[in-house]
């Protein structure tokens, strides 16, 4: 009889990116029956013959009565970037990629690699790099590292950026590295809680130093189980 040894307690299981991407689509799933609010602040420094300026929205991500996710802007987005521009690309990361979840569906467009151990605020972690195997056209893909942590194999920690950089002969679209932090909510699942970016986009016209925070708050859950009551009609006089 054979004996395989046991795996020490500080080792990844094999199949982790499998096991986080689990995780991920339960996060996911979950996350998708929540309201919460979200504050988008992107801030452009001052440069050489040019001033700073800022992007300021905040969204309410609410659910009808008949329980349709939806978005509800509060009060006025402003904006008075001056060489910046957000363009399509940027507002579908602040969606989809600075709040990245890893999830199962997703794994086929990934390659995964164990980089370590690491503490973040407390929680003990696997580092794993997470890398596009291939981009096609259209697609926005995160690059870079999450922190995953040993006692629940949930991610509570990415850095790293949206891909690709899209560059033609006439534009540039770069995009900058962040850090999404994530908390526990409801004792129970991990959610973006903060983004935070500080970069120098290297455009062919200059740097530019550039600040992005994203604030995600308020989460509760949605509880579909109002009940329509029906009254009986008063007689026409």
């Amino acid at each position: 009889m054979l004996t395989v040894p046991a795996r020490a307690s500080s080792d990844p299981p094999p199949d982790l990116a499998r096991r986080v991407a689990r995780k991920e689509s339960q996060s996911k799933k979950a996350r998708d029956h929540y309201t919460y609010r979200q504050a988008v602040i992107v801030e452009e420094f001052p440069g050489p013959g040019s001033r700073g300026g800022q992007y300021r929205e905040v969204r309410d991500v609410i659910f009808s009565p008949e329980g349709e996710r939806s978005d509800k802007v509060i009060g006025r987005i402003t904006s008075n970037l001056n060489r910046l521009r957000l363009t399509e690309e940027d507002f579908r990361d602040i969606r989809e990629v600075q709040p990245f979840l890893f999830v199962e569906e997703n794994l086929w467009a990934y390659t995964t690699r164990f980089r370590g151990e690491a503490s973040i605020d407390g929680e003990d972690c696997w580092l794993l790099e997470v890398r596009p195997r291939q981009i096609f056209d259209g697609q926005r893909l995160f690059e870079g590292l999450l922190w995953i942590s040993k006692r629940d194999e949930a991610v509570v920690r990415s850095e790293g950026k949206a891909v690709p950089d899209i560059i033609n002969s006439k534009t540039e679209n770069l995009f900058p590295r962040f850090t999404t932090i994530r908390r526990r909510i409801d004792n129970e699942h991990w959610f973006p809680v903060y983004t935070y970016a500080d970069d120098t986009l290297p455009f062919r016209s200059g740097p530019i130093r550039m600040r992005m925070r994203i604030e995600y708050s308020s989460y509760k859950r949605f509880e579909a189980n109002s009940t329509i009551e029906f009254k009986q009609a008063e007689p026409n006089p």
